[in-house]
């Protein structure tokens, strides 16, 4: 950049505070307005809870005012508490008509690092980072507990009618034993974190109105103590800056990080080698054609010549029929389980594997015989279908893209040698097909009739 075209118009000293570095959070409002919004509402209660970084506030509302219904607000509040409701139930609205409106905070982002609070006074900025943004919005709770006090009444009233003890069957479930894979796996699940955010308590906290005097304390805490010149500390040129600036990531960088997401930017694409690349195309496409490859490849498209791709390109994936397929090692680390059952990488490795083999033979595969073969559940086997196939008119699996004769044309040798690969995978399928389906046992009551 010319220093000639764009001169210095003046210089601000910038002081980084950390006072509030462990306690500052950003509270969004996204569906209210600048014209209409909580500056002067009345806040009843708050709430939050540490751990999760969760915050609930109750705002009061204006009964009084002419276009408050109050008909309407005590419907709601009978609805939601009951006429009548036992002495340890806390009220949702305790006047006994609908007086306030609560707000529940979600994080629109969990990194935080690239982002402070920075406050302009006396020809100086002084930021403070900050710990957590989140983005409050108007919770309607009442109506769920509605729903349950009615389903409640309701079980109670059925029950009163069936005064007669009946028989009735019941299933009992035993809890498969986890291990450590296993119960990693299930504390990574949605079910489970949302369970242990349900689980923790919310802590009453005291809250300071815009302009009183502890919030006018805690706003001096933005300011830095020290306000001592610590010299230049931007010794950057321009292209380091804006590098530091826009987070770019510098070094190589594993597939394994690339695919934790399951979703890569061309900018990530661009630092990772070819095979690589090819690895996070053929996982992301799950059946993709040449042509289509050498399109999503980032770089200088000059530079990338179809042979050296296509030498690269057994090491991430198998041809069928023209398309390319990712390898199953890709979709199944090793040590790793499906989300579904829980089976073993192996075995869905073993699956797979076998349902691409059959591809190879004929057009058209039948599920039913798929999992008598390989002897999953059905779940498991239908997931690795729809990943590389679609279902007909006539309830058989086909391939998602048809053949590319063009290419089986255009290359020989590579057809010839990907067809000498599944070829070494006949006898193994073959012996999966001869093996005996898993039969029952009997239990000792079925023996004994």
């Amino acid at each position: 950049m010319d220093e000639d075209e764009d001169s210095i118009v003046e210089e601000i000293p910038f002081y980084l505070s950390k006072t509030l570095a462990d306690s500052l959070y950003v509270c969004q409002y996204p569906i209210k307005s600048m014209n209409c919004n909580f500056d002067k509402a009345e806040v009843t209660n708050c709430c939050v809870k540490p751990i999760n970084q969760n915050i609930k506030i109750d705002y009061a509302l204006q009964t009084d005012s002419k276009h408050y219904d109050a008909f309407k607000g005590e419907q709601f509040a009978v609805a939601a508490d009951g006429k009548t409701r036992s002495k340890n139930e806390k009220p949702t609205f305790r006047s006994g008509t609908m007086d306030k409106q609560t707000f529940i905070s979600s994080k629109p982002i969990d990194d935080v690092n690239r982002y402070m609070i920075c406050i302009y006074q006396d020809k100086e900025i002084h930021g403070t980072p900050l710990t957590g943004i989140v983005q409050m919005r108007q919770t309607f709770s009442y109506f769920d507990k509605e729903d349950k006090r009615k389903k409640a009444e309701q079980k109670a009233e059925n029950d009163a009618d069936n005064e007669e003890d009946e028989l009735k069957q019941v299933t009992v479930k035993f809890a498969r034993v986890e291990n450590e894979k296993i119960k990693k796996a299930r504390e990574k699940s949605f079910n489970y974190l949302s369970q242990i955010e349900a689980d923790e308590p919310w802590c009453e906290t005291m809250w300071h109105p815009p302009g009183s005097t502890r919030s006018e304390l805690e706003k001096q805490r933005l300011f830095t103590t020290n306000s001592v010149p610590i010299g230049d500390s931007l010794q950057l040129s321009a292209k380091e800056y804006m590098n530091q600036l826009i987070n770019k990531e510098i070094g190589d960088k594993s597939v394994a990080d690339a695919l934790a997401t399951n979703v890569v930017s061309i900018h990530k694409l661009n630092t990772l080698t070819l095979v690589d690349q090819l690895k996070v195309i053929l996982r992301d496409a799950k059946v993709i054609t040449f042509q289509q490859i050498m399109d999503l490849l980032p770089g200088n498209r000059q530079q990338l010549k179809p042979d050296t791709i296509l030498n690269k390109l057994p090491i991430a994936g198998v041809l069928i029929k023209g398309n390319w397929i990712v390898k199953s090692e890709i979709i199944y680390p090793s040590n790793s389980i499906s989300a579904i059952n829980g089976v073993t990488a192996e075995q869905m490795i073993n699956a797979r594997d076998y349902i691409l083999f059959q591809f190879t033979k004929t057009d058209y595969l039948d599920r039913q015989r798929l999992t008598i073969v390989t002897q999953l559940p059905t779940e498991e086997i239908k997931e690795i279908l729809c990943s590389v196939a679609k279902l007909n008119a006539k309830k058989k699996w086909e391939m998602i893209l048809p053949g590319d004769k063009q290419f089986e044309q255009k290359y020989p040798e590579i057809v010839e040698r990907q067809q000498a690969l599944w070829r070494g995978y006949e006898e193994k399928f073959s012996e999966m097909e001869k093996s005996p389906k898993r039969v029952r046992k009997k239990s000792n009551r079925d023996s004994k009739n």
